[in-house]
Formats: C-alpha cells, sequence, structure tokens
C-alpha cells in the first residue's frame, strides 16, 4: 500500500492499539451466542438489533476492504486529503469486519432455528434497512459514470456510522425506563469501551507520526464511530454503576411491550447480553 512511517516503535503501537481494539470488540460478540445456545432459545433478544447490527457491519466491510485492496481508491483518497497521507484502515478493520457480519450473519441464523415465542421484527427496523440499502443503490449508479469510488465508499461509511449510533437506543431507553441496569451485561460495555478507545488511540498514533490530522476527517466515518461507542458507554457506565446502581425494577417491561415499540424498548434483560 506503500505506506511510510517516521518512527518504527510508532508503527509497533499503532498495530498493537488496532489488534487491542479488534480482539476487545470481537470478543463482545461471543455472550449472546453462547447465551442462545444454552438455552435454545432467543427470548429476549431484540431482533431490531440484529438486522439493524447486520447492515452496520456489511457497510463497514465494503468501506474497510475497498479502502483496504483497491489500489483505484487509495490512488483517489491520496488525490483528495495528499500523496504522502498515509491509508487510515488497517487490517484489524478488515478482520473486525468480517469477523463482526460472520457472527452477526449467525446471531440472525439463531434466530431462525431457536424458540422465539412472540416475538417478531418491527416494521421500523425493515423500513431503516430497506431505506439504508436503497440509498446505497442509488449511489452506486451515481457514481458509475464518473467513476468516484471514494465518495460511493465515503456512502457506506455514513451507513454503518448511522446504524452504530441507532443500534445503541433500544438499550440506554430501556436502562432509564426501568431504572435499572439488571440482566445487562456490564462485560460487553467495558469491552466495547476499549475497542473505541484504543481504535480512537491507534488514529491518534498514525497522525502523530505522519504530522498531520487528515486521518481524523478523512476517515470520518471511524473517527464517528469510536466517539459514538465511547460516548454511549460511558452513559451504560454511568447507568450501571452511579444512577441506578443496585436499584430495584421499577417497571418490568413486558414480552408483549417490547414487540409494539421494540427500537425504542426492549426485552426482559435478564435474558439478554447483547454485544
Amino acid at each position: 500500500m506503500g505506506t511510510q512511517w517516521n518512527s518504527y516503535p510508532l508503527e509497533i503501537i499503532y498495530q498493537t492499539f488496532g489488534w487491542i481494539a479488534f480482539f476487545s470488540w470481537s470478543i463482545s460478540f461471543y455472550p449472546q451466542l453462547i447465551l442462545n445456545f444454552r438455552r435454545k432459545s432467543v427470548v429476549g433478544l431484540n431482533f431490531d438489533f440484529v438486522v439493524l447490527n447486520l447492515t452496520k457491519h456489511s457497510t463497514y466491510l465494503i468501506y474497510n476492504a475497498t479502502l483496504y485492496f483497491s489500489s483505484v481508491v487509495q490512488r483517489q483518497y491520496r488525490d483528495k486529503y495528499g500523496i504522502g497521507e498515509m491509508i487510515p484502515v488497517a487490517a484489524n478493520d478488515v478482520a473486525f469486519s468480517i469477523h463482526a457480519v460472520i457472527l452477526t450473519a449467525f446471531t440472525l441464523f439463531q434466530i431462525c432455528i431457536y424458540e422465539r415465542g412472540n416475538q417478531k421484527f418491527s416494521k421500523i427496523s425493515f423500513l431503516l434497512v430497506f431505506a439504508a440499502w436503497g440509498a446505497a443503490a442509488v449511489c452506486v449508479l451515481i457514481a458509475l459514470p464518473s467513476h468516484s469510488w471514494l465518495w460511493l465508499i465515503t456512502v457506506f461509511n455514513t451507513i454503518q456510522v448511522t446504524m452504530t449510533v441507532i443500534k445503541y437506543i433500544p438499550q440506554a431507553f430501556m436502562n432509564f425506563y426501568r431504572k435499572s441496569t439488571e440482566g445487562f451485561s456490564i462485560a460487553n460495555i467495558l469491552l466495547d469501551f476499549l475497542g473505541g478507545v484504543t481504535n480512537y488511540a491507534q488514529m491518534a498514533t498514525q497522525s502523530i507520526d505522519q504530522g498531520s490530522w487528515v486521518n481524523f476527517y478523512g476517515n470520518i466515518g471511524k473517527t464517528l464511530l469510536s466517539l459514538v461507542s465511547i460516548f454511549f458507554d460511558l452513559l451504560f457506565m454511568l447507568q450501571h454503576y452511579v444512577l441506578y446502581r443496585s436499584k430495584p425494577i421499577c417497571h418490568p417491561l413486558k414480552l408483549d411491550e417490547a414487540n409494539k415499540e421494540p427500537l425504542l424498548k426492549t426485552s426482559d434483560p435478564a435474558t439478554s447480553d447483547l454485544p
């Protein structure tokens, strides 16, 4: 890829931060998969979370893989941000995206084969997914004549950032509604927080070595991904350790309530352990 580092120690630090983020985010997928397998049931898992998460990770994979492997897109990136600028996607970004798509798709498969009670996907989630992929398809047609591939993958990156913001909202709202975080795994949040911080630190390390902060606005999706993750993780930690610490559930959610507004109210968290 023509990447040139000015400092070998900074390159090592960059790679270390990247793989810490990869393993932190990747491990956070497994508790829900294991829980579903042990119970042979997905009752309590918010289906909208899974389908929105699959769209998020699929679009992020398209962005990462294209920018990392395509010499044409890399050339367009350097033409826009500077010929000496380093490509802001590392091998661990591509590896994480592939891993995330596979595990999220497998979670969707579990929904199809395991007991799910009267839970179902909401029309809102399908509408959001349809809108996201419909917009992407339109942008592909727009980019074809001029070969604006960098602009096109930026669209996919924007979609994944949008989905990242949306997917966190149900759990935060549910904690607020119940005035409790009982049944919600804080371990997932701590791992997600570690991934977000190290991902951001990785970008900062690259910028320090290159003496340029174009890395942040040149890959705005990755920057926003880290900031959004950190913001919501801090909110969850505040809810768990400060606001609702050891408080009883004031408003237990029923399964039929969760089905009515699944994007706003999740099902009983005692059976849920979302990554």
